[in-house]
């Protein structure tokens, strides 16, 4: 039976545990506020009603293809890719093709940071994995001229960040909407944890400092981990309404 994601891959290891897969979503929650298109998310109204039901569902088909058959993985692209084709005729324009690249990008930079961060650096061969199996998605979408080895995606992601992120109207309003629906309290957790993840030219737009407060707590957080005590922390920090969608992105590994 063919898998999109051959079991052996790391990318399995990366999106099989919710907490890995969390600061994914954190870290791309704040290139989606910053990115130059994200005024496509907007015009259809569910981004700023229901940002965290928004993101969460990105990640969802994300970890959906990882962990699906070849078949059902394309069937899984395909509909993301007409979905957008939709919203392209309602708007009566074109998503740039680079919006659709950042994205890409967005996940595949996180999936290794969010991976190092909490478990162990990854080697070269297993960050060209997760390069590679995010090609195979954009390919698959029909995404041209995508990088084909890791060092090139990290020269072409920050020509991507230097020419495709700004801090305006739509920036200011959409932290204002993650402030609303997580509180004071997880928001500050979700601020520090950018500041953990995000590239210095995404800190700097949005005026964050260099050290996140969180770097020392993320010993902790392993220790609780490894004695299997992390869900008292979650419990804890996570809103109640997406405590169950949390949940079940954890993925027994075969």
């Amino acid at each position: 039976m063919k898998y999109f994601v051959d079991k052996a891959s790391v990318v399995r290891k990366i999106w099989g545990k919710s907490d890995t897969i969390l600061l994914i979503f954190a870290g791309a929650s704040a290139e989606f506020g910053l990115n130059k298109a994200v005024d496509w998310l907007y015009f259809t109204g569910k981004l700023p009603k229901d940002p965290l039901g928004r993101l969460f569902s990105t990640v969802n088909y994300a970890k959906a293809i990882v962990f699906s058959k070849h078949e059902t993985a394309l069937n899984a692209i395909d509909h993301i890719t007409a979905i957008h084709q939709s919203v392209e005729e309602k708007r009566g324009k074109s998503i740039p093709d680079w919006a659709y690249k950042d994205v890409l990008f967005m996940l595949i930079y996180y999936s290794v940071v969010a991976f190092e961060t909490l478990e162990r650096p990854l080697s070269p061969n297993e960050k060209q994995d997760v390069l590679n199996v995010f090609k195979n998605v954009g390919d698959r979408m029909g995404l041209k001229n995508l990088p084909t080895t890791y060092t090139e995606f990290t020269s072409i992601r920050q020509e991507h960040l230097n020419n495709n992120l700004h801090n305006g109207d739509y920036t200011t309003h959409l932290y204002k909407q993650y402030r609303k629906h997580l509180g004071f309290f997880r928001y500050r957790l979700l601020i520090e944890t950018q500041i953990l993840l995000l590239p210095n030219t995404a800190k700097k737009l949005l005026k964050f400092r260099t050290y996140s407060l969180l770097r020392p707590l993320v010993v902790i957080y392993k220790i609780f981990r490894r004695f299997k005590l992390d869900w008292i922390l979650k419990e804890a920090l996570l809103p109640n309404a997406y405590k169950a969608d949390i949940k079940r992105l954890n993925v027994a590994q075969e």
